[in-house]
């Protein structure tokens, strides 16, 4: 998978890949992540970006020349299956869509700034608009990196177990079930006897339970009740 994402805060962005699972990810070619600063597309000496509103109104705005020019310069080196623009009113961002892309070969994130980008690049070049939540950040390379994140330890050969993934929150609409590890008590707090059983169907069962017993108190909406 290769990762092209525009920015004007490549700096802000870079951290987040140089360390930990999404280092070792990168460094085992299983992805490649490319950072392209907006403002290297830019005509003037400024290296402006942003521009007033028409119309009047508080805030600037993400012109559409120098986007147009750095998805175009990347469109030409490769086919890509999906221009994600990073917006506060995008879809929200679920375990499913991060299933989804995980599948994907090659993908463009824009980070939005400002009031956000020019209502013609969202019309001619973005495929999926994505949020990470109801809040409004100060850019969106946050949340392409939490994207980023979230789609890259998906993909196989990344975690070290292969079915560590399909067992988090969220995979079947469910959240992970309680997790235990030594030592076996503590401060007499104790661990479930069952884990220690050995009978892995009647363990599987016990977690499925209380995976369905958690969402159910934490979070009904993904049970649908």
């Amino acid at each position: 998978m290769r990762i092209d994402i525009i920015t004007v805060l490549p700096e802000l962005l870079k951290s987040p890949f140089e360390a930990s699972i999404l280092k070792r990810a990168i460094e085992a070619n299983l992805v490649e992540v490319h950072f392209h600063n907006l403002r290297d597309y830019t005509n003037d000496n400024y290296k402006s970006i942003d521009d007033t509103q028409f119309g009047g109104g508080a805030g600037m705005v993400m012109m559409i020349e120098p986007i147009d020019k750095c998805i175009s310069a990347l469109k030409a080196e490769r086919d890509y299956d999906e221009v994600i623009y990073m917006t506060p009113d995008g879809e929200t961002l679920k375990q499913g869509i991060a299933n989804h892309l995980s599948l994907k070969e090659n993908m463009i994130i824009l980070c939005g700034h400002y009031k956000g980008v020019d209502q013609r690049v969202r019309d001619q070049f973005i495929t999926r608009e994505i949020s990470i939540g109801d809040y409004v950040l100060s850019g969106g390379e946050l949340g392409a990196a939490v994207l980023c994140d979230a789609v890259i330890r998906l993909i196989p050969g990344v975690l070290g177990n292969e079915t560590s993934a399909l067992t988090d929150s969220f995979q079947d609409n469910l959240l992970a079930p309680p997790i235990y590890t030594k030592p076996r008590e503590y401060k007499g707090w104790k661990v479930p006897e069952l884990l220690f059983s050995g009978n892995l169907p009647e363990i599987e069962k016990w977690r499925e339970e209380q995976a369905y017993l958690r969402t159910k108190e934490r979070r009904p909406d993904l049970l649908g009740e």
